[in-house]
């Protein structure tokens, strides 16, 4: 075997890639510059995940890198081009659970609709009371689904059971999702116009950077509930705080930040009382977890084979032919 190492290996996970690659040189915690060159120096297979960021400058002083493999979707943490270029394979983890990301906007709405937290901490108090705890139900509301690729098209499954209408806007419509549950495919303007709750699964992109700003505040219905589970950069935190404090949105439910990592740029966002927050703990389950080492272990392994790994990053396939989310 190859000399392999992983990186940002939770303490919990050693035991499980140890297992399979015992040989394998594991690193806890985040790295980059020239100690992330310094760990991967002897490496021909990286397993790694989103917080290592492999620049065109990093893989240049990696001579012996062969395979990277990311345990994510997303790979917009490395530099595919500058790999190709190098000859190095990069492998991803194409669904390593869409549905614990689409489970958790369901915890993070119920949890909050429902008043969760506080009934808890009332009776954890010494009062068992329901007053000031009237819940808002998901039957009969209108949710908005900006983007129905594998993440979204769970929740648009999950909200159908809950007997909620659903909206969504794409390039790209899923048939199954018309037939099946219901959907209805309208433009951001309108999803934003009508929704009650309107949730985010797009990817970090130019084009959809800041796509919830000022003017998408400003078309809302008034008490609508904004959830956020893909990127930070999707949302304008300073446009939030304002449609916050002018009364525009009930409750913001991020997962995710526009300046993660750093409190005081979000001190102001996370401590408003009508914002719920976790610390990107969507995708952070068992079944996920699980799939991330399995599938990242399954392309070292068949690349050791000298085959070609099933999870190599491609360019999509897919024929978006509608009009784009954000004009």
């Amino acid at each position: 075997m190859a000399p392999v190492t992983f990186l940002e290996v939770d303490a919990e996970d050693r035991p499980v890639v140890r297992a399979r690659f015992p040989d394998a040189a594991i690193v806890e915690g985040i790295l980059s510059g020239k100690e992330l060159v310094v760990a991967c120096k002897d490496a021909q297979a990286v397993s790694c995940f989103i917080n290592t960021h492999f620049t065109k400058d990093i893989v240049t002083h990696l001579p012996d890198l062969k395979l990277l493999c990311t345990r994510s979707v997303g790979y917009d943490h490395i530099d595919v081009d500058a790999c190709r270029e190098r000859g190095i394979t990069v492998c991803n983890v194409p669904d390593y659970g869409s549905h614990v990301v689409a489970e958790h906007v369901f915890a993070l709405l119920l949890s909050t609709l429902r008043h969760i937290p506080e009934g808890n901490e009332k009776v954890g108090g010494g009062t068992f009371d329901y007053h000031g705890l009237r819940g808002m139900a998901l039957r009969g509301k209108t949710i908005g689904i900006v983007g129905t690729g594998k993440i979204g098209r769970r929740v648009a499954e999950i909200a159908h059971g809950f007997g909620m209408k659903i909206l969504a806007t794409d390039q790209c419509r899923t048939l199954e999702l018309i037939e099946r549950f219901g959907v209805t495919y309208v433009t951001l303007d309108q999803l934003l116009r009508r929704s009650d709750i309107i949730t985010l699964h797009v990817p970090d992109t130019k084009e959809t950077q800041h796509m919830i700003n000022a003017a998408a505040f400003a078309v809302m219905r008034k008490g609508a509930i904004l959830v956020n589970t893909a990127r930070g950069s999707l949302i304008d935190s300073k446009a939030l705080l304002d449609g916050l404090k002018r009364g525009t949105l009930a409750y913001a439910l991020l997962d995710v930040l526009e300046h993660e990592r750093n409190f005081e740029e979000n001190k102001a966002l996370v401590t408003h009382p009508h914002v719920v927050t976790t610390p990107h703990i969507a995708f952070y389950a068992d079944d996920s977890m699980r799939a991330m080492y399995v599938d990242s272990f399954e392309s070292i392994d068949q690349w050791s084979r000298g085959e070609t790994p099933l999870h190599v990053v491609q360019p999509a396939t897919v024929v978006c032919d509608l009009p784009p989310i954000r004009a």
